[in-house]
């Protein structure tokens, strides 16, 4: 019977005797079958017969495969999910950190002279917090709290403009090839966010060959009559782009593809990679309403495929906006009185500085309920609030809504280190209220403040 089965958590031959000896009856054992290559999975339930002093056994066997794929789903699905809010957790709390880092950097620049000894230092300091933000972006990416600007796009446009900077990415001993359906429909994404998908898995491709080989990046209109079931998902039943980017290179082992999309999973050496490329991948596609499979064979290469929903709406070329300049922050050149309620210390420290070097009138208070009590002198006129959206106690919509029912015209500039859309439909209910994302510079702060404010108060 070992030959046969196998997964047990003990000697096949040790359950056998034991149930010869009248344990183990009539419980369940899953395992798994050894007669075929594919996973096939046996419930087994033993009993005992004894006839003549003699002791046999009697195996009812059912087909589990279907209810371990369930399991596996699921165990997928929460493993994931944990990673995912762990993640997301920890991106939060460092975008808060990095806010006060890159904020008190802005601060001590302002009082620097690019002449200064010590301007070299500081610039290195908000250089490298900037890079700790792009890091935090991609745990936020994959636990899909980022900040997305959704656009109708012609994928065919976004890879053209791409392509000069990927065939400089692969180099010239590496062929990329584009094939594009002449027909193809639109997809809704974040323009920036999809180029980011295109490059890691470009990039990807590249480090899988050995300096020579080919990299094919595909489109085409694909239309499911009823629901795709792979790889532990389903696609739903309808019209999509899919984006299928393959490569000549090594291959993935059977036994790591199951693990490519989980943070911090690399196979590089030490140092030559951080295991985020495709977990940031999976939750850009992922909150885009779209779905990413691989198929990997070694020795012959790897294919990404990605499943973008249609949509029917033409795509618009939207103008790109001029960059402004860095705004010069002086002293004493804005008026008005700002309540501002964040419960991170450093981070409302920062804040509370850059909006008085502005020139405005700040009250602090640490949470909503400080807040609310504040609010109660209606004597006070508050010209704006600047609120963290995540904060124990009330959070930052909850407050204000109820800050509103006394004053309705009161302005609000939500900040959280989260994406704008996790806390739901709250912030479209609240009139006069605009959202910056942590973590956010000095001059980011006084801009959204002076944009936020009446015309008589910026």
């Amino acid at each position: 019977m070992q030959d046969l089965v196998s997964g047990l958590d003990r000697p096949i031959e040790d359950w056998l005797k034991d149930a010869t000896e009248g344990g183990s009856l009539h419980k369940p054992e899953i395992l798994r079958s050894n007669a075929r290559d594919e996973d096939v999975f046996l419930q087994i339930t033993l009993g005992r017969v004894i006839e003549g002093g003699e002791v046999s056994l009697m195996a009812i066997v059912n087909d589990a495969t279907e209810l371990k794929s369930l399991e596996a789903k699921f165990v997928q699905s929460q493993k994931m999910q944990a990673i995912g809010q762990l993640a997301g957790g920890v991106a939060h709390d460092f975008n808060n950190l990095l806010t006060a880092i890159s904020g008190h950097c802005d601060l001590l620049m302002l009082r620097h002279d690019p002449g200064d000894p010590d301007y070299g230092d500081l610039e290195q300091i908000n250089q490298n917090a900037n890079r700790a933000a792009a890091l935090v972006g991609q745990l936020l990416a994959f636990s899909r709290k980022q900040n997305l600007q959704l656009e109708v796009l012609d994928m065919r446009d976004t890879l053209a403009d791409l392509a000069h900077l990927l065939n400089r990415l692969v180099g010239a001993q590496i062929t990329l090839r584009l094939n594009h359906d002449p027909h193809l429909m639109h997809v809704r994404a974040d323009r920036r966010q999809l180029e980011q998908v295109i490059m890691n898995l470009v990039v990807n491709a590249r480090d899988a060959m050995n300096g020579t080989g080919e990299i094919s990046i595909e489109t085409l209109n694909m239309r499911l009559k009823s629901d795709l079931s792979r790889d532990r998902a389903i696609v739903p039943r309808g019209d999509y782009v899919l984006v299928k980017v393959s490569d000549t290179g090594s291959g993935i082992p059977a036994d790591k593809l199951a693990k490519v999309f989980e943070p911090f999973f690399t196979t590089k050496q030490t140092g030559e990679g951080t295991g985020l490329g495709l977990s940031t991948v999976y939750g850009i596609i992922k909150q885009s309403g779209g779905y990413i499979f691989v198929d990997s064979e070694v020795g012959k290469g790897t294919a990404f495929t990605i499943y973008f929903p249609t949509h029917d709406k033409p795509a618009v070329a939207e103008a790109k906006p001029l960059e402004a300049p860095k705004p010069v922050i002086e002293a004493g050149v804005a008026e008005g009185v700002i309540l501002l309620v964040e419960d991170e210390a450093p981070v409302r420290a920062f804040a509370s500085r850059a909006l008085q070097l502005r020139g405005y009138h700040v009250l602090e208070a640490e949470h909503a309920e400080r807040a609310l009590e504040i609010l109660e002198d209606q004597s006070l006129v508050i010209d704006l609030v600047v609120t963290d959206v995540m904060m124990p106690g009330m959070d930052g919509p909850t407050w204000v809504k109820e800050a509103q029912k006394t004053r309705p015209d009161l302005r609000v500039v939500f900040v959280s280190g989260y994406a704008e859309d996790t806390f739901g439909d709250d912030k479209a209910m609240i009139p006069n209220s605009v959202f910056l994302p942590k973590p956010f510079s000095l001059s980011e702060l006084t801009a959204t403040v002076r944009a936020q404010l009446p015309d008589t108060k910026s």
